[in-house]
């Protein structure tokens, strides 16, 4: 019976996570990049200025 490898489980699990986290910082980025007026305020819909 072969030994279960520990080392590459843990890298596995160790690129998953930074993979994540890559994910989330890219949402953050596109999150913060949202349009904006100059009052540092988000810019109304056409929806509500009607």
């Amino acid at each position: 019976m072969a030994k279960p490898n520990f080392q590459f489980q843990k890298k596995q699990k160790e690129l998953e996570r930074k993979k994540k986290n890559e994910e989330k910082q890219q949402r953050k980025l596109a999150k913060n990049s949202a349009p904006t007026d100059e009052n540092g305020e988000e810019a109304p819909s056409e929806e509500e200025s009607v």
